[in-house]
């Protein structure tokens, strides 16, 4: 499935992946392929992404994801820090 993480001044992480990890503003979700359209408001936390070169970890301080057809759009407003793990 594709996913595009996105700041106001770039885009984070564009490409194809096995699942993400986010949290929620009700407590964190993982998204797979197939899962049901949704919007989703996100906390302070970190955002796990899972594609074919390993994980990566992603730290936010809020932020909006939109899941529909396959298809993940993350937006937040800045980083806290990046850690990329294999």
């Amino acid at each position: 499935m594709q996913l595009d993480f996105i700041t106001p001044t770039e885009s984070v992480y564009s490409g194809e992946v096995i699942s993400a990890q986010f949290p929620g503003t009700n407590g964190s979700f993982q998204v797979l392929v197939g899962h049901a359209p949704l919007i989703s408001t996100l906390d302070e936390g970190t955002v796990k992404i899972k594609d074919d070169n390993g994980e990566h970890k992603y730290g936010i301080s809020g932020g909006v994801v939109e899941v529909i057809n396959n298809n993940i759009t993350v937006l937040v407003e800045s980083l806290k820090d990046e850690e990329v793990s294999s």
